[in-house]
């Protein structure tokens, strides 16, 4: 499908002009921690234009990458939480709202009491151009025929290999808010695909955007007002979650979705959502006879790999499972049965993670275990056995 609109300049013009004056149509009601804005200037707090609070999936210490971060005012809130061992990038390619967010740096690291928040000017669907050398590049080797154009194409190329906007497996939790639905159809795929690159094994992402309960027609898609206005860009809700799972990510949870819609556009509901969803699950399968028991409430649930897991069954899994299952947001849903004895991980066998299989209460206790030990405290001798 052909797009006559022109997102970009749309969406760069419609924000570049709420930099400098406040357009309430752009943002639905939010309630932040109000700890966190005391220190906060009020023109970043009026002019920010969100529908959640993503920030709140932060912990200290934590590397935050923060898309679309507008004028800065996520930014500035996960910088108070990560604390100083912590780092928050803002990426934006509004070249205002990056302006914005700078002014107030060295005043919002006063009042924090230390220094740990930077803005880089790029693209959320590529995180590895950095813009910033693009203009530098450019100022010096101006475009004016197809071989000068030709000779920045491998500039960017290089670039984006030396130079990257963001790192590889640089990054412990992406937040975004009320952006991802402004990106081009065609690059909405690249964008995921850039989360899932940029974050470190174990990260996460925790994404407040827009979703529609039904596909958006083209003609809505080509009005400018309402993609530039978080509409017409948005995400089928369905089709949301399963581009996180494309990407490679799993345990993808909606965690907030607002029961009554923020727009209806022709029978067309558009509500804020927030979701969370974690990055680990690839890597290589081994048998080192450990056991999960699901305590429910569900009578069976699939995972993200295939395994079925039946409520209050030990379920065989691999080692990389187990160590996924024994962290959030699985880990108070599951019973961890450790094998009696350890299989060191250069000795452990490849699993088979295709399978589903229970695992024998022997296979983790040993064939010859044949312990009794009756010596456990009993009732009326100060015991609380029953």
């Amino acid at each position: 499908m052909k797009y006559e609109l022109n997102i970009e300049n749309a969406v760069r013009e419609r924000y570049g002009a709420a930099s400098q004056m406040k357009e309430a149509a752009l943002c639905c009601p939010v309630e932040y921690d109000p700890q966190f804005l005391k220190i906060l200037p009020s023109e970043i707090i009026e002019r920010d234009y969100g529908c959640g609070d993503p920030s709140q999936f932060v912990k200290a210490g934590e590397t935050v990458l923060d898309l679309g971060s507008g004028g800065g005012k996520i930014c500035y809130i996960a910088a108070q939480i990560v604390g100083a061992s912590g780092k928050v990038i803002g990426v934006d390619t509004n070249t205002e709202m990056l302006a914005l967010a700078n002014k107030y740096r060295d005043e919002m690291a006063a009042k924090i009491g230390y220094a740990n928040t930077e803005f880089r000017y790029g693209k959320i669907q590529d995180l590895k151009l950095n813009l910033s050398l693009a203009d530098e590049y450019l100022a010096k080797n101006p475009i004016q025929t197809a071989d000068d154009f030709f000779a920045y194409e491998n500039f960017a190329a290089q670039s984006k290999i030396e130079n990257p906007l963001i790192a590889d497996d640089s990054v412990d939790v992406i937040l975004s808010n009320c952006v991802l639905n402004l990106v081009k159809p065609e690059d909405k795929e690249q964008m995921f695909s850039e989360m899932f690159r940029v974050l470190k094994r174990g990260g996460r992402v925790a994404i407040s955007d827009i979703v529609a309960d039904e596909d958006v027609p083209a003609h809505l898609q080509n009005n400018a007002e309402l993609w530039s206005g978080c509409i017409s860009g948005a995400f089928r809700e369905d089709l949301f979650l399963e581009a996180f799972e494309r990407a490679g990510f799993y345990a993808v949870e909606i965690v907030k979705r607002d029961e009554k819609p923020w727009r209806v556009v022709e029978g067309i509901e558009f509500r804020s959502v927030t979701v969370t969803a974690y990055k680990g699950k690839q890597g290589a399968c081994y048998e080192r006879n450990q056991a999960v028991i699901y305590k429910g409430p569900w009578k069976k649930v699939l995972d993200d790999d295939g395994h079925a897991l039946e409520r209050g069954q030990r379920m065989a899994v691999c080692d990389k499972t187990f160590q996924i299952y024994s962290k959030e947001p699985y880990a108070s849903q599951m019973i961890l049965i450790e094998p009696r004895e350890t299989i060191n991980l250069e000795d452990a066998k490849e699993f088979d993670c295709k399978r589903t299989a229970k695992r024998n209460p022997r296979e983790t206790k040993g064939l010859e275990y044949n312990l009794t030990d009756l010596t456990g405290e009993t009732c009326g001798e100060g015991g609380n056995c029953c």
